[in-house]
């Protein structure tokens, strides 16, 4: 069994962040054609295109109706129009607690999470809609689960994303489209390597290890694929079951 994405073209928002590049190589790998975006990191955008033959680099911030859409116009023209996208992209920021926590933060996990979503699917569900097949995939958090402290603003941003995509999943379903959240742990990544200081994290995971960067992407590639066609809906841990959802 092999995971097929030929003649599938890929768009991932956030695709030069540590998961991003491992996701967008990945999908590449499995035969489609990726749409590289990235806000502000050009320099890393086109050395991950330099990598992915066939690809192309897009810039947008994915809070704004009108980038979105430019975006969505200049992968059109470039690749063809969008049967994956893999909604990725976040706005980084200091955590604290909540009585602590700038107000802006809140606003900011928002626009990055559910207004993020909600402007990818309006930009191009429709064109997913008429081919009568498409795949949507956000990429969620196992904080969205744990709520520990510090989280406030990036858990209520993940968990409103979260409301976002089920809803949808059930409004296109019966177009063909699925729609589905991959939630990795703290993960390691080329860039940001294991370390003694994670032990106390590595001790809570019932695997006793963090995932890899690869190992997130695995899943955005199976999701993606006619592999998971019957699969829509779901939040999917990929976390060494750090956290488990329940029935």
């Amino acid at each position: 069994m092999k995971i097929d994405l030929a003649d599938r073209v890929a768009l991932v928002t956030g695709a030069t962040s540590e998961l991003g590049r491992g996701m967008a190589r990945t999908l590449a790998s499995c035969g489609a054609r990726v749409a590289i975006h990235y806000h502000q990191s050009a320099d890393k955008a086109a050395a991950l295109q330099r990598e992915l033959p066939g690809s192309c680099v897009v810039q947008a911030d994915v809070t704004r109706q009108a980038d979105v859409e430019r975006m969505r116009d200049n992968v059109v023209r470039q690749l063809g129009s969008p049967d994956i996208i893999v909604n990725n992209a976040v706005i980084q920021y200091t955590w604290t607690k909540v009585l602590e926590q700038n107000p802006d933060d809140y606003r900011s996990q928002f626009e990055s999470c559910v207004l993020h979503n909600v402007l990818m699917a309006q930009a191009f569900v429709p064109a997913m809609i008429a081919r009568k097949w498409g795949r949507v995939i956000g990429i969620n958090t196992e904080c969205a689960m744990q709520n520990w402290q510090n989280q406030s603003a990036y858990v209520s941003g993940k968990r409103g994303m979260d409301g976002v995509l089920r809803v949808l999943a059930k409004e296109v379903g019966e177009h063909g489209i699925t729609v589905n959240q991959v939630a990795p742990g703290w993960t390691v990544s080329e860039n940001r390597p294991e370390s003694d200081a994670a032990e106390w994290y590595r001790k809570q995971v019932p695997l006793r290890r963090r995932g890899k960067d690869q190992e997130i992407a695995n899943v955005v590639a199976f999701l993606a694929s006619d592999l998971a066609s019957f699969i829509t809906g779901a939040y999917i841990p990929v976390c060494g079951g750090n956290v488990m959802p329940a029935i």
